[in-house]
């Protein structure tokens, strides 16, 4: 028997869902039930002025993401989804939380550097 890099990987890559799809969904769960806002648009672990503006952004965010990758566990585990379509949208999934989280917390702490200057 040989080790197969991408089944490895594969299998990386499904099991990190768990996880990721429990702290996103924790996160909003937080964000947007107990109205904790420590962890709404950090930059380098601070958060912004005003961080209720941006905490149902943040909520919509991670709720969305923990959704979706909760969708592609159970499209695996039970409907046996094509390999090329979980992947896909486990990966998009990923990448545009990440990317959109971090837009979100450059843009808050942008915004009120700005309005701090006027």
């Amino acid at each position: 028997m040989t080790f197969d890099v991408s089944v490895a990987i594969t299998w990386i890559l499904f099991l990190a869902l768990f996880p990721m799809a429990f702290f996103w969904l924790r996160r909003a769960w937080r964000i947007g039930v107990k109205r904790d806002f420590t962890e709404v648009a950090l930059k380098h672990g601070d958060p912004p002025p005003q961080v209720e503006k941006w905490a149902p952004y943040e909520m919509v965010i991670n709720g969305l993401a923990g959704v979706v990758a909760i969708y592609v566990i159970f499209a695996v585990l039970f409907t046996g989804i094509a390999y090329e379509n979980w992947t896909a949208i486990a990966g998009t999934t990923i990448w545009s939380k990440f990317m959109l989280t971090f837009a979100l917390s450059r843009h808050a702490h942008n915004f009120a550097a700005k309005k701090s200057k006027v």
